[in-house]
């Protein structure tokens, strides 16, 4: 499948300028139901109906409102929320470089490529440098009426954008609980490193797959050609109390799967 520009934009670090293409890099795959009455499957439609008397609420009548404390609602007009938006742009301003790895992997958000338009000898230039020397790029840009801020990367010669979340929707690991427990016994600790071990592997895309999705898939086109489809829901795994048998059961996997 080949992948479709959906934005056009400039980087600009400093006085240079590169004008560029945005693609995401991944594709939505859900299996997306319909709502249908089962009379006549014809698909149902959603209505705003007052929760006291169920009459129907037409649109106009409809306001937006933020509760701010139990039962107070403060309310936001259409006109409100488009003066503060930001100004229509197009570029994508590179505003520092960091070192590669500096960003954990909870700031980063939805991931993009970007492609040359029209000047490729800038685009692998920059592309070059920054794979060089270790760096990516903090960069900021409006999309669809939204101030959004991203990391500017780089794999294998070619650009890449991914969008970072807000200091205040990244928690660090002080925000989670102290470590405590006993401590592990020499045993353990051999187990835990001979599993390590044996799990090591380079990485293969094609090994992680949507297993629940493609059961729905073939359910639905098994269905599709007028077959009769007998289930069987997938048995849970009991996970066991003990971490040393635990760390056992995982090394008669790794072995029978190696």
């Amino acid at each position: 499948m080949s992948a479709r520009a959906m934005w056009r934009a400039t980087l600009r670090l400093g006085a240079a300028a590169v004008p560029v293409k945005l693609y995401s890099a991944v594709q939505d795959r859900r299996v997306r139901f319909h709502l249908l009455h089962a009379d006549d499957l014809v698909p149902v439609k959603q209505r705003m109906v007052h929760p006291d008397t169920g009459d129907p609420v037409p649109p106009e009548e409809v306001r937006r409102g933020v509760e701010v404390e139990r039962g107070v609602f403060v309310l936001v007009d259409e006109d409100e929320l488009e003066a503060l938006e930001p100004p229509a742009s197009r570029d994508v301003e590179v505003l520092r470089l960091v070192p590669r790895g500096a960003l954990r992997s909870q700031w980063y958000d939805r991931p993009y490529w970007l492609g040359p338009d029209g000047d490729d000898d800038a685009y692998f230039a920059l592309a070059h440098e920054l794979e060089r020397r270790g760096r990516e790029g903090l960069a900021r840009w409006t999309l669809r009426k939204k101030e959004r801020v991203g990391a500017l990367g780089t794999a294998r010669g070619r650009l890449s954008l991914t969008t970072l979340r807000s200091a205040d929707e990244v928690l660090g690991l002080d925000a989670l609980p102290a470590p405590g427990g006993r401590t592990l016994d020499a045993r353990e600790v051999s187990l835990a490193e001979r599993l390590v071990e044996a799990l090591q592997d380079r990485f293969d895309p094609g090994a992680f797959r949507d297993e629940h999705r493609e059961r729905v898939e073939a359910l639905i086109a098994s269905k599709a050609r007028g077959e009769v489809v007998k289930l069987e829901r997938p048995r849970a795994r009991r996970a066991s109390r003990s971490l040393t048998k635990a760390l056992e059961a995982s090394l008669r996997r790794a072995g029978r799967e190696g």
